[in-house]
């Protein structure tokens, strides 16, 4: 049964275990048109490795971590809430984080890292309880797709496929950063 209390479809918590949902090619490879990213970088839920494969395609060394091992490479298993420290080398946070915890884990990534990138739902941007997280944190940009990504099925997910009901964007926070934030348009389609 779906919970139909949103206006997006959601699987029960029950169901979703522990929040793994695979990020599509596409949308790093836009980001990576759209942003300058560092050589080298910390992907703290990197699940079965989707993003991390594109990065390093592209030359980035990344550091992958997660907290349960799903049989892809990791650097190391743990719980990113718990790290005090970002991996010796690393200048950047890229990761699409767990939904289910997204305010601590963003919060958390913002104590650690001078800059962070997260895929998130645009609806991100709403809400009065993440103003410690939106405002004067240097929230520099936000990359949001033109047309909706191909959907994030739930790993495991054995129904029909479909195209995502949700919209998605990449928020890019720079420490450094104190102005307007700049909202930009991209495309994962070539």
């Amino acid at each position: 049964m779906l919970d139909m209390s949103s206006q997006s479809r959601r699987h029960p918590l029950s169901e979703r275990g522990l929040d793994l949902y695979g990020t599509p090619a596409v949308a790093v490879e836009a980001l990576l048109r759209a942003e300058p990213i560092p050589l080298s970088v910390w992907e703290p839920a990197a699940g079965r490795g989707n993003i991390v494969r594109v990065l390093q395609a592209r030359g980035h060394e990344v550091v992958a971590s997660d907290v349960f091992d799903y049989g892809f490479p990791l650097d190391f298993v743990g719980d990113f809430l718990t790290q005090t420290d970002m991996p010796a080398g690393c200048g950047c946070i890229l990761t699409n984080p767990p939904y289910q915890i997204v305010e601590p884990f963003v919060a958390h990534a913002l104590d650690l890292a001078p800059l962070v990138i997260m895929l998130l739902r645009l609806a991100f941007l709403e809400s009065e309880r993440r103003c410690h997280i939106l405002e004067n944190r240097g929230l520099r940009r936000v990359h949001v797709f033109r047309k909706r990504l191909p959907m994030m099925h739930r790993d495991g997910w054995v129904g029909r496929k479909a195209n995502s009901g949700m919209a998605f964007a990449w928020f890019v926070f720079d420490r450094d950063h104190s102005g307007p934030t700049t909202i930009d348009r991209i495309s994962w389609e070539r």
